[in-house]
């Protein structure tokens, strides 16, 4: 039998088969096209990979699985309504390759814990149950009744509901997300951590606390008509591709952009859009009017500038520059934050934050002054740092200076990167959900739902590290790599008493496992949805609070899946009996009445499942643009945010984690990266050749990488080959989940506790 190849063969130690060229200085064009079908084709059959594409992001098709950008309105659609990673993604999924019983008597857990993350996606769909019973070292095969059996008799048996744990992705619907937490909070537990704990809480608890709604006040028109965009700290290029076709739109009307990045992205430069003759044979599009690149953790200081510079141009020429009327009749503490950035705001200090000149940083204050309508985007460059709350507060202090929120073509667009993940929060996956939707859920379900506040996902690996959690089930996703701390996480995972996992795929965290473990196959997104009320559908919120219509279209991979809704429902009605007044059959059999009782908790799902068939479905309105502000004062509020930045010792650098081109959250489909110019390996560290000089490393040296944090433990990194790359000077980027062992679990942001995958200080250490 062949033994699969582990993570450190996958992954090329020390970079000895890395081929590096020259980073790319535009994104997307004919080698798009190519590099999506050729992988699509390794993956399923001609047939299989027309029928994924042509329904993919179409009005009666499916939802891309890849990331939340929001659809265009139904007739501006393209027949082809994809980018080249949502065309891999979607293909991966519904690959021909299959993992039967008899794979799991091959491999062991112990193998499977060692191989690669691309060997492990390689391998195909699960396609029935498997249990690995307590001091064994195999998967076997069970049935779907021993297997919840098996659940319900582990959550009944804990001395508190609070020892489960229920984790979800944002690849899960929103039927199956509102399922989920109603069993978990019927159970009597929060304890309901989610993907967005890592990547956008940061942003959900500044606009919080500053507009009074989590999430941002832009809708897809609003990016075409919008005078000016910056964005921040995020990727559009591979990890949410069809953005370049707004930005490009935006162009097109004679908008302006500017982009904020310690990397230079090739996606924000220029664009060839695949689907336009200017994009095949042409020259495609500039994007970035202007790019930044700023240290890691510079954007506060940045922002704080900016905003010190528009004090002092309406000072110089009153009435002219801030809007006055907006901030007098809609904000509060506008005088206080004023006072504060006059006060506080040193150029030494910023121009050191953001390795920036002035001089840039007061062009883009002209390209402001001369925009009616801004509109800033950030990803999780932003979000993972421990100041990530006070730099978003502080962009809206920007917005709200020129009253350029609640209005068109204006406002703040938090760019999330997995499907769902919006919407799963809007459903109610969160461990800290407001009393209004606690107390109508509640009175929908004839309850009375647990009060304390539960787990978040950084919270929930310290509790299964100290052996408060026994039982964790993970709904999609891939628990053990996308968390931080790689080596506590697993160690924490392997207290747990048992471990399920309801996924399409096999991935690591099914070989990091309990003492017992579950794989629960399920439906993917592609695939038809046949119940005993006839086909099903679910629903997602896109990133702009779009609601709409997935329809899966392909033959599922067996005929022995479930889908989410039927497992979830399942267990409800096997742990809980008739203790609880939900009509878990009648869920399963049709989704719809699922929707039904969605519209009577969840404020703006009125008459759901009617707006739901709807060509493109419906939006969720956002109170921000309705002049209205939830927060205490009714207003929105401007804040007083102390300076803070990113400053490394010498002879150490501030690392950020990253995706490659070739990757889809945790999983690489290859070792390339093709637009920044590596192929072959992943155990890379980019740093600035300047760096590299001064810390007397030549380019290709061999390097450990080690964390340096306030606990005295080392994390390290090791075997990465260093390459010198046009990042910030005092920065370095390598690829995650194989740095995620460098992030400290309890290094995280203020107020969201999200880990600073973003800020995590390191030594490069010279292997010898």
């Amino acid at each position: 039998m062949q033994k699969p190849p582990t993570q450190e063969q996958e992954q090329d130690p020390g970079g000895e088969h890395a081929e590096i060229t020259t980073p790319k200085t535009w994104a997307a064009g004919v080698p798009a096209v190519e590099h999506a079908m050729t992988y699509s084709l390794s993956q399923t059959t001609v047939r299989r990979t027309g029928l994924t594409l042509l329904n993919m992001n179409q009005t009666k098709g499916f939802d891309c699985p890849g990331c939340a950008w929001p659809d265009p309105e139904p007739g501006h659609r393209h027949k082809n309504e994809y980018c080249e990673n949502g065309a891999k993604h979607v293909n991966d999924e519904a690959t021909s390759r299959r993992i039967d019983a008899d794979f799991f008597r091959r491999y062991s857990v112990t193998e499977l814990g060692r191989a690669s993350d691309l060997w492990l996606n390689q391998q195909g769909r699960l396609t029935e149950p498997m249990l690995k019973r307590a001091g064994s070292d195999h998967y076997e095969p069970i049935n779907w009744s021993d297997a919840l059996g098996l659940i319900a008799d582990e959550l009944r048996g804990l001395d508190s509901p609070d020892e489960a744990v229920f984790y979800t992705s944002g690849r899960a619907g929103n039927e199956p997300a509102f399922v989920l937490q109603l069993f978990a909070r019927l159970l009597g537990t929060n304890n309901l951590p989610d993907c967005s704990n890592m990547c956008h809480e940061s942003s959900g608890a500044a606009l919080h606390e500053t507009l009074g709604v989590g999430k941002g006040d832009v809708s897809l028109l609003d990016i075409y008509h919008a005078d000016l965009i910056l964005t921040l700290g995020q990727n559009p290029g591979s990890n949410h591709p069809r953005m370049l076709s707004a930005l490009e739109e935006n162009k097109r009307r004679g908008g302006r952009i500017v982009a904020v990045n310690p990397l230079p992205e090739a996606g924000l430069m220029r664009f060839k859009n695949p689907q336009k003759p200017r994009g095949v044979i042409g020259g495609g599009t500039p994007l970035a009017d202007q790019y930044l690149q700023v240290r890691l953790g510079g954007d506060l200081a940045l922002f704080q500038a900016l905003n010190l510079l528009l004090l002092e141009a309406e000072e110089a020429a009153p009435g002219t520059v801030l809007n006055r009327p907006f901030i007098d009749a809609h904000t509060s503490g506008f005088e206080e934050f004023a006072d504060h950035i006059r006060s506080s705001v040193s150029w030494p200090e910023v121009l050191a934050a953001t390795g920036l000149t002035r001089q840039e940083i007061e062009s883009v204050r002209d390209l402001v002054l001369d925009s009616k309508r801004v509109i800033v985007c950030w990803a999780m460059g932003l979000t993972q740092h421990k100041h990530a709350v006070p730099t978003i507060r502080e962009i809206v202090n920007f917005l709200l200076l020129r009253g350029n929120i609640g209005k068109p073509g204006a406002g703040a667009c938090p760019v999330r990167g997995h499907s769902n993940v919006q919407g799963d929060r809007t459903m109610g996956i969160w461990e800290q959900m407001p009393q209004q939707f606690m107390d109508a859920l509640g009175k929908e379900f004839g309850f009375t739902p647990p009060a304390k506040h539960g787990y978040d996902t950084v919270d929930a690996i310290r509790a299964m590290r100290d052996g408060q959690v026994k039982v964790f089930l993970g709904l999609a996703g891939n628990f053990v790599r996308a968390t931080p701390d790689s080596e506590v996480t697993e160690q924490a995972m392997r207290r747990c008493r048992l471990t399920v996992h309801i996924s399409t795929k096999l991935n690591r965290s099914h070989a990091v496992c309990g003492d017992t473990a579950l794989i629960l196959p399920t439906l993917g997104r592609t695939e038809k949805d046949m119940q005993a009320g006839g086909e099903q559908f679910v629903t997602v919120e896109d990133s702009m609070s779009q609601v709409h219509a997935s329809h899966g279209r392909l033959e599922p991979a067996s005929n022995h899946l479930l889908s989410e809704v039927a497992i979830l429902s399942r267990l409800g009605r096997r742990t809980l009996g008739d203790s609880a007044a939900v009509p878990w059959e009648q869920f399963e059999a049709d989704y719809g009445t699922i929707r039904d009782r969605i519209a009577r908790v969840v404020p703006g799902f009125e008459n759901f499942n009617a707006r739901a068939v709807r060509p493109g479905g419906f939006g969720l309105q956002n109170p921000v643009n309705e002049g209205v502000f939830r927060t205490a004062s009714g207003k929105a509020t401007f804040s007083s945010n102390a300076f803070q930045s990113l400053p490394a010792p010498e002879g150490h650098l501030i690392l950020q984690t990253l995706r490659s081109h070739d990757q889809w959250n945790t999983i690489p489909y290859t070792t390339n990266d093709r637009y920044r110019g590596v192929h072959g390996s992943r155990r890379i560290v980019m740093v600035n050749p300047d760096d590299l000089t001064a810390l007397g490393l030549p380019d290709g040296a061999k390097v450990d990488v080690v964390s340096v944090w306030r606990d005295g433990v080392e994390r390290r990194a090791e075997d990465f080959r260093v390459v010198g790359y046009p990042t910030a000077r005092g920065c370095a980027a390598a690829y995650y989940p194989e740095a995620n062992v460098l992030v400290p679990l309890d290094s995280v942001a203020e107020t969201s506790n999200t880990p600073t995958s973003k800020g995590v200080l390191v030594r490069l250490e010279p292997r010898i």
